[in-house]
């Protein structure tokens, strides 16, 4: 396994780059053919006067140090997060903040959602780490008030801010080059170049290839309901394959009192999407996706007056899906369905400062969603989504204020059946900061929002299963927390960073999907209502022993997540599904010289699967991993190298995220990166 994996060969590189090029001059779309200032580099949690609230932040050479391979894998190293992974790097990987739920989060791209009006859910493990810079989340939203209406209309949000070009000196040109190899088979070569085109014109062009065909080897266990050992065997997983090819552009300039940005974006897979291990099977049984997903979006922001500025955005979006499930029953056929939809997205930004402590904005945005499919009988729905915020912040002394409130109009259409009903919302947020005189180093902050999730597509319009009278899913926010921050001089202990959330959120009208006369045919209806209460702890520190420097980190998460529906269930106040009472992660980053060391470990505590009741059967036990890596810098022929080598998993503990879908054991990976 080991010479595997220093076996790749240079020239398949060349033959990648040269694809992938060719990939972004010829390919074409398919025709639709169905109708907080912090000096801590980890975590930096800003506090200037427009974000009131710290976010969880990772940049930088940092990201690349966390041995993480997609988006996915770096938001487990942040508190109150829930992954859920169903396996392999073809499987799915969606995110959940606080318990709130996947579709109650908001996934930004260079400042825009991205957008999935058909299931509300984002595919992290398609975004790749190699060309962002950093990666933030935010509880509740980004507390500032210069942003698009939709940046207020989410319950938690993720912004992911790719790499802008950076010359040094006279340079023109950079380019880096970067391999990756593994032990699960995979090859992945990926290059960006950056091109100065004027002193205020810059481009960059980026582009990826990914292949692997997902074998692993994994432990399944299984007991009978009284607690009998079954069977436990090991086996190897046969349906995670993936080809991939991701290239991206962009066009950035300079105006006076402003900066314009051109951005492309094109994904286009071919995966195997792993099947649940039940009854005994093992055999490669599981779903194939083809997808192509495209994107163009435009920023323009300028002041236009010294007390008003302004910004415009626009986005136009294409996403092809076709769907294969190999699974057969005796009840159904394959399945064998097509996927389109298309968005257009406009935003207008507009913020006045009324004096240097009080800012005022006011916000519009307009969005066109349709979904067209060859399901039998498809309703072929058209969303217009019109949104308007209203915010504005405060500062007297030491306190901080901001409120806002978003307005959503919402109306649809279908070439047939029924549709939803035109929704009409208005939704308030309160943010508040206080820094005591006699602690300057202290912050008080509290927060309050409430906000709602519409129904998706598939929810309302999924042939047979959706039901156009659902009402949408309404969640409520409260959280009080302290952060305190301390740098220290003539100390080993050179800075120190603390802070702690408590909070208490409430779900209701959460959709769900019932049985509807059989186990195979579903209703979605609402009748949800969740409590949630947490705590997230997070700590972080700068050290310096000699000429080694340290970086500590520790997250961890508590949450009471309790089904409060119906007092006559019998999963009447039990914990939801997947969600761990405790959860956490450490991390230490350690530099010498030339030479980078890091060491993780991640613990999910126990929880239940999807099957409600909180019963010995339904239990899922604790896992943990522990992951090791080192860097080496060098030169070489005045060039610049960089080595990394990761040991993932390295006490090789078998585990589930999600239940019956087991994770990959002990695996490696090279990293060769070459930067001109």
């Amino acid at each position: 396994m080991v010479t595997k994996f220093f076996t790749s060969q240079f020239h398949k590189v060349v033959f990648t780059v040269l694809v992938l090029t060719s990939q972004l001059l010829f390919s074409q779309i398919k025709k639709d053919t169905i109708k907080e200032q912090a000096i801590i580099p980890v975590n930096i949690y800003k506090k200037n006067f427009k974000e009131i609230l710290p976010a969880q932040i990772l940049q930088g050479e940092e990201l690349e140090r966390l041995n993480s391979h997609s988006v996915a894998d770096a938001l487990r190293y942040f508190s109150g997060v829930q992954i859920k992974d169903y396996g392999g790097i073809g499987g799915l990987k969606t995110i959940n903040i606080r318990s709130l739920g996947s579709q109650h989060v908001g996934v930004f791209y260079d400042g825009i959602q991205l957008g999935n009006a058909q299931n509300g859910l984002v595919d992290l493990g398609r975004y790749s780490l190699d060309d962002l810079e950093e990666i933030s989340l935010y509880n509740g939203q980004k507390s500032e008030i210069f942003q698009p209406a939709k940046d207020f209309g989410s319950s938690g949000s993720i912004y992911l801010q790719p790499k802008m070009p950076s010359f040094k000196g006279n340079r023109k040109t950079n380019l880096v080059i970067r391999l990756k190899n593994a032990s699960i088979d995979l090859f992945n070569p990926s290059f960006r170049l950056e091109q100065k085109i004027s002193q205020k014109v810059s481009a960059s062009f980026s582009s990826e290839f990914m292949q692997s065909d997902g074998v692993y080897r994994y432990r399944y266990a299984k007991k009978y309901p009284d607690g009998e050992q079954a069977y436990d065997t090991i086996a190897k997983r046969q349906d995670s394959d993936i080809q991939a090819k991701r290239f991206e552009t962009s066009l950035n300039g300079a105006l006076n009192n402003g900066s314009w940005n051109v951005r492309g974006y094109g994904y286009i897979s071919n995966r195997g999407l792993p099947a649940a291990i039940v009854n005994g099977r093992f055999d490669a049984r599981g779903a194939r996706l083809e997808d192509e997903n495209y994107f163009v979006q435009a920023h323009v922001r300028k002041k236009i007056f010294p007390k008003l500025e302004t910004q415009l955005k626009a986005k136009f979006a294409y996403d092809y899906t076709h769907f294969l499930d190999t699974v057969k029953s005796e009840y159904l056929k394959y399945a064998n369905n097509t996927f389109i939809q298309r968005e257009i997205y406009l935003s207008s930004s507009n913020l006045y400062s009324i004096n240097t402590n009080w800012d005022v904005s006011v916000n519009a945005d307009f969005q066109f969603n349709n979904l067209d499919a060859d399901l039998e009988n498809f309703s072929y729905p058209v969303r217009y989504t019109s949104l308007v915020s209203f915010a504005s912040t405060y500062q007297w002394n030491r306190f901080k204020l901001l409120g806002s409130v978003l307005g959503t109009f919402i109306q649809e259409h279908v070439e047939r059946n029924i549709k939803s009903p035109d929704r009409r919302e208005w939704s308030p947020a309160l943010f508040m900061s206080y820094q005591p005189g006699i602690v300057p180093e202290l912050t008080l902050r509290a927060f309050y929002k409430r906000i709602f999730r519409m129904p998706t597509f598939n929810d309302l319009y999924y042939t047979n299963i959706g039901n156009t009278y659902l009402k949408p899913e309404y969640t409520n926010q409260y959280d009080i927390g302290i952060t305190y921050q301390k740098s220290f001089n003539k100390s080993i202990l050179q800075n120190f960073y603390a802070k702690v959330d408590g909070y208490y959120n409430k779900v209701e009208d959460k959709i769900i999907a019932a049985p509807n006369g059989s186990m195979f045919r579903w209703l979605m209806m609402n009748l949800g209502w969740v409590e949630i209460i947490g705590v997230d702890v997070n700590m972080q520190a700068d050290m310096m022993l000699g000429n080694v420097k340290l970086k500590p980190l520790l997250s961890y998460t508590y949450q009471s997540a309790r089904d409060m529906t119906n007092s006559e269930d019998s999963f009447y106040k039990n914990q939801i599904a997947y969600t761990p009472w405790h959860s956490g992660t450490f991390t230490l980053m350690a530099d010498y010289k030339e030479w980078s060391f890091n060491y993780s470990a991640m613990y999910v505590g126990e929880r239940y699967d999807v099957n409600q009741d909180n019963i010995q059967y339904n239990y899922v036990q604790p896992w943990y991993t522990h992951d090791l890596s080192v860097q080496k810098k060098f030169n070489w022929h005045k060039q610049q190298f960089k080595v990394s080598l990761e040991m993932n998993n390295i006490f090789n503990q078998y585990y589930d995220v999600v239940i019956n879908y087991p994770m990959p054991g002990r695996n490696f990976k090279l990293i060769l990166n070459y930067t001109l």
